[in-house]
């Protein structure tokens, strides 16, 4: 029997079009469900990936405060990684589908975790700068119009502000230091400022994307919006913060209200987007054999619960839940 989609489809958009909530048990376009599925998905494999350059720095850390500050702030991450894998699942693919397709390079996770930590003062950095980005892209995901998405993101942007303020304090601290330290600091932003940029993908025109998912209410704002919103926001902050921002072009624009910056690297982009970076290879290296090494926890737990069930079955072959929902039927029938 052939369902008639027209009344679906009208239902659907003027969903999109009151600025409502799409659910999992809504009707959604095939293409709407698959653009979900690549952005969420890639939002979840850059929180996992993005442990890495982070979590090369714990057993380093020159403190025991330092310490429990950045273990706590990787584990972070990979609780945001886990909210963003259940919302995908309820579009209807598994977390393991995902993960194979991130190793098999069917997947892309963001660009900024394929560079390194050269020193532990890019901890800082990646919490003033990248999660500072990464404030700036995900807050309007707030109001995403998939329901699951937007709910998972509104825990997840207040744990990353709380990681830009940590980050911040770091750099801070460093700055108040000695000149050695101070260099430091300057050092690692000069490395990580245009990757950050980068963050927002490419420039609109180069976005294949961006039209589509903005109609569909996925984003909220374009690339460049995000873009030219994070240098804002930044560069007062830099200034407090004492470090130069590594752009000749950047300067206040009083015409348009807003900072002028000069143009990232979109070769050097685009290369390491296709897995030319620094780190690309390390990085999908370590997550395999992440993956490969835990094959046998996820089996075990696969057993564990598939015996529980049998176990748990009586010999009508109904389940402990199911007889639960059938005992409380026939309460609620007496």
């Amino acid at each position: 029997m052939q369902v008639d989609q027209a009344p679906l489809e009208e239902a659907f958009e003027a969903t999109i079009a009151g600025n409502d909530r799409i659910e999992p048990r809504d009707w959604m376009p095939e293409k709407y469900r698959q653009t979900l599925i690549r952005q969420v998905a890639q939002h979840a494999h850059s929180e996992i990936i993005g442990m890495q350059p982070e979590g090369n720095w714990i057993t380093r850390a020159p403190s025991l405060r330092r310490k429990a500050v950045l273990l706590a702030k990787v584990q972070d991450e990979a609780g945001h990684g886990l909210y963003l894998y259940s919302a995908t699942e309820t579009l209807g693919i598994s977390r393991d589908e995902l993960t194979r397709r991130l190793i098999e390079g069917k997947q892309k996770y963001s660009s900024i975790f394929n560079y390194p930590t050269l020193s532990y003062t890019d901890v800082g950095t990646i919490g003033w700068l990248v999660d500072g980005a990464a404030i700036c892209n995900q807050v309007p995901l707030c109001r995403t119009s998939y329901g699951p998405y937007g709910r998972a993101m509104i825990r997840i942007c207040k744990e990353e502000s709380f990681h830009q303020r940590q980050g911040y304090e770091l750099l801070m601290t460093m700055m108040r230091g000695t000149d050695e330290q101070r260099a430091m600091v300057q050092e690692s932003v000069d490395r990580f400022w245009w990757p950050a940029l980068m963050m927002f993908g490419p420039p609109d025109g180069d976005s294949p994307n961006t039209a589509q998912s903005m109609a569909w209410g996925i984003k909220r704002h374009t690339n460049d919006e995000l873009r030219q919103r994070f240098v804002d926001m930044t560069v007062p902050q830099a200034k407090a913060l004492g470090v130069t921002l590594p752009d000749p072009e950047l300067q206040w624009n009083e015409e348009r209200g807003a900072h002028d910056f000069g143009e990232p690297d979109w070769d050097e982009f685009w290369a390491v987007v296709k897995g030319n970076g620094p780190c690309n290879a390390q990085r999908m290296a370590h997550r395999k054999a992440a993956y490969d090494d835990g094959a046998w926890v996820r089996e075990a737990a696969m057993a564990f619960a598939a015996r529980a069930d049998s176990v748990g079955r009586d010999a009508e072959g109904r389940s402990g839940e199911e007889r639960t929902g059938t005992k409380a039927q026939e309460a609620g029938n007496d």
